[in-house]
This record gives structure tokens, C-alpha cells and sequence, in this order.
């Protein structure tokens, strides 16, 4: 007998522990407000920020810190807001898909979907991408405040635990 995804979040557990990543070229601790925006919800959701980052939009830099959360016991999930649009600078996505292991193209479907009631046809441009990098859930998003409330509301704090659990079997 297969059990449901009820049954499966109620086996999950009650907090993960997250690192927080933003890709910017532009943006500091004091004005990352995609970047706070994530830090604020996961804490409202009872999870755990246990690291938190600016990286400049430069695929090796991004490669070498999301190797670094993969190696780390004490991370079970990476979200990453920045760097998901179709602009020359905008290499998170590539990078992402990369080192993805196991891909969730439901995730990004799942977005748009959402992103369209908000903003129209415009929600094409955004590349966010998902997925398990090994045994870590690792989720990207655009970096606009409006996209990650979006992102974190409707999405991830629903599932994230769920997908933390998976990702552990």
C-alpha cells in the first residue's frame, strides 16, 4: 500500500535547516530584500537559516558554494533567489541544472503557473529550476520581493519539508 503525500509531510520533519543564497552583482546584505524576504519567511515557518550568502552572478563562484552546502551535514535545503531571468548575467539557472541530480520540472512549471496570475505573459522570462543536488533540495527563484513572497507562500513552505524527507530515503 502506498502512502500519501499527507501521510508523507506528516513524517517529515517539523524544521529543515537551510542555507540562503543570493546572485547578485549589486546587492549587499543591507539591500537584499529577495534575499531577507526568504530569511524571513523560513523563520516564520519555523525553519532554520543556517547560512546565508551574496554571490556575484559568476558561474564558478556559484558552483563552488553550491558544492560546499552539498558537502555540509548541517544543510538540508538551498534557496537561491537572483540570477533566473534570460539576461547575459543571468547564469544561475545553467549553473543549477548542472549540478542538479535529480531534476523537478514541476517546481519552475509550478511557478510560471502561479507567476502568470500575477504578472501576465511576462512570467515567461523566469527561469526558475529545481530540484535534488544528491541528497540537498536545492530551489532557485527570481529576486524580485514580489516573486519570492510568490515562491516561499505558495510553493516552498508547503512542500519544503515534504521534499526534505524525499530527498533523505
Amino acid at each position: 500500500m502506498s502512502q500519501s503525500a499527507d501521510q508523507h509531510r506528516a513524517e517529515a520533519p517539523s524544521s529543515v535547516r537551510c542555507a540562503v543564497v543570493t546572485v547578485s552583482d549589486s546587492r549587499t546584505l543591507e539591500t537584499d530584500t529577495g534575499g531577507l524576504a526568504v530569511v524571513e519567511r523560513l523563520r516564520q515557518g519555523k525553519h532554520e537559516v543556517v547560512d546565508r550568502q551574496i554571490v556575484p552572478d559568476e558561474p564558478e563562484r556559484i558552483r563552488e558554494l553550491l558544492a560546499a552546502y552539498r558537502d555540509r551535514d548541517d544543510v538540508d535545503a538551498i534557496l537561491i533567489t537572483g540570477g533566473t531571468g534570460i539576461s547575459r548575467r543571468d547564469r544561475t539557472f545553467d549553473v543549477v541544472n548542472e549540478m542538479l541530480t535529480t531534476p523537478l520540472p514541476g517546481y519552475g512549471e509550478l511557478f510560471r503557473m502561479l507567476s502568470y496570475e500575477q504578472v501576465g505573459a511576462a512570467a515567461m522570462l523566469s527561469r526558475a529550476t529545481g530540484g535534488l543536488m544528491d541528497r540537498k533540495v536545492l530551489l532557485t527563484m527570481p529576486g524580485s520581493p514580489a516573486a519570492v513572497q510568490l515562491a516561499m507562500s505558495k510553493i516552498i513552505l508547503k512542500e519544503l519539508a515534504h521534499l526534505v524527507r524525499e530527498a533523505r530515503r
